[in-house]
């Protein structure tokens, strides 16, 4: 599929000044994005669910200007200047040039802002660039005669948004999500994430993820590092193969209902993750000791109580207690009573299985 937009002619003037503004969510990864080749092709196959609460939301103000050479952009995150943000972002447009040629005929003030914290340690790089990949397609698809269908739309905006990081491509879809070309997804791709095809059972639809706040600590080896550690990883063969496997485990439990199934696959390939980053050259742990401390707990409580609530981690310390809606109320309480002094200022966040972004203008029309 080629996502170029070959300009023609405008179907909307850039005369006026427009605004197009997205919310989108951030996910979290069930079988993991770990390693990958060059352009931010995965080298295995990846799930994730998407979340409710915790989202970006993008703004995209712009209008014809007079030079056309060069992108520029003002960009305010959390209505506050961020030159760091700013020049990440003006990177980014240009590397994505070929498929929007028409941005450097605007002025583009972008401003951005998350429902989260944004050392909270949850994937804010999922949410935002998803967010702004969304906002240009949109803008894109009203000015020409492109992006027509559903389809085509969101299959460019995950394409962008994977360009600017990897998980954000799963980030434009409801529910639960998959990117990486796999056997078992008849509609996979590397270059662009998929919802799931087939119906994802009722027993995770209303799936709950209480995120558990470790540390608030910026990480001691950035995703894109880590990656990289992967190329010369000792046991990366075995590894994409193994992600690959699971992978056709879990596609099973999402969609019989199978919530042991789900627990064992997804918190072997949280630790796996782990695992993979202690074993690198020069191997790094991002776990704390109140995560192992959390985790035994929750093992412990799930044996006591016949739970069916299990755990996952991304690449740091902070636990995602995922569990079903039936069980809210209990979980709420052995957090209250049990979890929350691990965390860092007993700072934890109440998430839950989302229905994938939507945009606020048009919503609100």
């Amino acid at each position: 599929m080629n996502f170029k937009l070959k300009i023609k002619e405008e179907k909307n003037s850039f005369e006026k000044e427009n605004k197009v503004v997205w919310q989108s969510p951030s996910n979290i990864a069930l079988i993991k994005y770990w390693g990958k080749k060059e352009k931010q092709i995965p080298q295995n196959a990846s799930v994730s669910f998407t979340l409710s609460e915790s989202y970006t939301e993008t703004e995209i103000v712009y209008s014809k200007k007079e030079s056309n050479n060069k992108i520029e952009i003002k960009f305010l995150f959390e209505e506050k200047d961020n030159e760091l943000f700013e020049k990440k972002i003006v990177k980014f447009l240009n590397y994505v040039l070929k498929y929007f040629p028409f941005l450097t005929k605007l002025n583009l003030t972008i401003k951005s802002k998350n429902s989260f914290p944004h050392s909270a340690g949850i994937a804010s790089s999922a949410s935002s660039m998803s967010a702004l990949a969304l906002c240009l397609c949109s803008i894109e698809k009203k000015h020409y005669d492109s992006l027509k269908t559903n389809d085509t739309f969101y299959r460019k905006a995950s394409f962008i948004a994977r360009l600017g990081s990897g998980s954000a491509a799963r980030s434009v879809f409801p529910f639960a999500a998959s990117w990486g070309k796999h056997a078992d997804l008849y509609n996979s791709s590397n270059k662009f994430a998929s919802i799931l095809p087939f119906n994802l059972h009722e027993n995770f639809k209303s799936y709950n993820d209480a995120i558990l706040i470790i540390s608030k600590k910026e990480k001691q080896v950035s995703s894109t590092a880590g990656h990289n550690l992967m190329k010369n990883h000792p046991f990366a063969k075995q590894r994409y193969k193994l992600a690959n496997k699971k992978l056709q485990i879990l596609l099973n439990a999402l969609q019989n209902g199978d919530l042991d199934g789900f627990i064992e696959v997804v918190e072997d390939e949280a630790l796996t993750l782990h695992s993979l980053m202690m074993s690198s050259n020069p191997g790094f742990i991002l776990i704390e000791p109140n995560t192992l401390a959390v985790i035994e707990k929750i093992r412990n409580y799930r044996k006591i109580n016949n739970s069916k609530l299990c755990f996952t981690l991304d690449a740091g310390p902070n636990i995602h207690l995922l569990y079903p809606d039936n069980e809210e109320d209990s979980v709420f309480e052995f957090i209250k009573n049990d979890l929350q002094n691990y965390c860092e200022n007993r700072f934890w966040i109440s998430d839950k299985i989302g229905k994938g972004p939507f945009e606020i203008n048009k919503q609100n029309a």
